[in-house]
């Protein structure tokens, strides 16, 4: 029997590129769909059938009654939130329970971890990071330090265990003098969703994948934010905690690199960041306004307003490099069809310097553009890459040659069959 393969999703750029959807969209040509980084900060939006999913934790190939869902080691978990988004799906038709494998060495988000979140943010005032407060970021430092709970405590003397780590928690609060908060209602909803998550398989992931693709069988591996706010390389500070790049694939679901095969890279027609951090191509002027209004730019989970720009050559160029994109997957570009110029971002430019790749810092780096035409179309409609307007074609056809990557699918609205495979 051939070898499976596992071939990666990722956002390429800062994230809310429209991963759920592409990865709902592919998942019939996949026999499993697994989570390797990231927590209940990443919202992936999927529409279908005139309804809205916003899933926060659990894979996008949730739908598909035939697949496997994974929830990696590499992955925090909010078990309270978890049960909520859960529950929702269960009562929108789709079972869960079967289907849905988590690991045991995923770790858990405590109540006390998203008050730590909002002591840090409080801590650091002007030169905060911008958090969804979820409590991400200290989960995975104490993942780190090695104090952290994982998912396969619960099935053993949790309480002591528990109780252990907030004391650890309640002190660096108090040294920090931050008293803001009474966790007694959501520690009460937390442990209901400890309960809950004993329902479901909790297994040792990485074993169970490396034994599918013995069998044959396919992954596809979904990201979560974007490779600029990876741990390591994306924009620090200003970025996640986890592994958000192709090589997180490997650590956050335990397979080796030999099995990863193509690389796909999400990014939209323009760009857009949330929380705080530089952003040299951002607009604060009506065209920025234009942009967020027509793309609906608003955090799927936390409900912030999106930063918006041109597209940035510089920051692509660097994201396909880290991560060997072999295809890219471009979204949302009939957000895009009312302008009679689009501008493309090429170099960052500092007083006398230029560059055009990615810099250490790139605080107080500004855009350099180039202007392609318009096309002026509605594009929403479209479903064969044959009728895109000739200007669109262009644009397309300058992306691929500036990036030397293949954009090998086109999205041109938020439904599934608004989704274009380019022959």
């Amino acid at each position: 029997m051939a070898q499976g393969k596992v071939d990666a999703l990722l956002g390429i750029v800062f994230g809310d590129e429209g991963k759920g959807k592409v990865v709902d969209y592919f998942t019939p040509k996949y026999d499993v769909v697994a989570r390797f980084a990231g927590g209940p900060n990443a919202g992936h939006t999927i529409i279908f059938e005139g309804k809205k999913f916003v899933l926060r934790s659990i894979p996008s190939g949730i739908f598909d009654e035939n697949k496997v869902n994974i929830i990696g080691n590499g992955c925090v978990i909010a078990p309270d939130l978890f049960m909520a988004e859960a529950n929702e799906l269960e009562t929108a038709g789709y079972s869960l329970t079967n289907r849905l494998h988590i690991s045991k060495r995923a770790h858990l988000i405590l109540p006390t971890h998203r008050v730590l979140d909002r002591a840090y943010e409080a801590a650091k005032g002007e030169a905060k990071v911008g958090t969804t407060g979820k409590g991400i970021g200290p989960t995975y430092s104490d993942k780190a330090a090695r104090v952290g709970l994982r998912v396969g405590d619960i099935l053993d003397n949790f309480q002591e265990k528990y109780e252990k780590l907030k004391a650890r928690h309640i002190q660096i609060l108090n040294d920090l003098h931050f008293t803001d908060y009474n966790i007694t209602e959501e520690e009460k909803r937390w442990m209901e969703g400890v309960e809950y998550l004993k329902k479901f398989q909790l297994s040792d992931t990485e074993i169970e994948i490396n034994r599918l693709l013995e069998e044959g069988k396919n992954v596809l591996a979904e990201g979560a934010q974007g490779s600029l706010l990876d741990i390591d390389h994306g924009t620090y500070p200003f970025v996640s905690s986890s592994s958000t790049t192709a090589g997180g694939v490997c650590s956050g679901l335990g397979v080796a690199p030999r099995h990863i095969h193509r690389v796909f890279g999400i990014f939209k027609a323009y760009s857009t960041r949330v929380g705080s951090g530089p952003f040299p191509v951002e607009l604060f002027d009506k065209t920025g306004d234009t942009i967020r209004h027509i793309g609906n730019e608003y955090g799927a989970v936390t409900g912030r307003n999106r930063r918006c720009g041109w597209v940035d050559l510089v920051a692509l160029k660097y994201a396909i490099m880290i991560n060997g994109v072999t295809d890219l997957v471009m979204m949302k570009g009939d957000v895009l069809d009312s302008f009679e110029t689009i501008r493309v971002c090429t170099a960052y430019k500092k007083g006398n310097e230029q560059t055009t790749t990615m810099p250490y810092d790139t605080e107080g780096w500004e855009a350099v553009y180039e202007d392609l035409p318009g096309w002026k179309t509605p594009l929403t409609e479209i479903r064969d890459e044959r009728d895109f307007p000739a200007a669109f074609q262009s644009y397309i056809d300058y992306l691929e040659r500036e990036l030397n990557t293949r954009i090998s699918i086109v999205s041109v609205g938020p439904d599934r069959e608004a989704t274009i495979i380019r022959k």
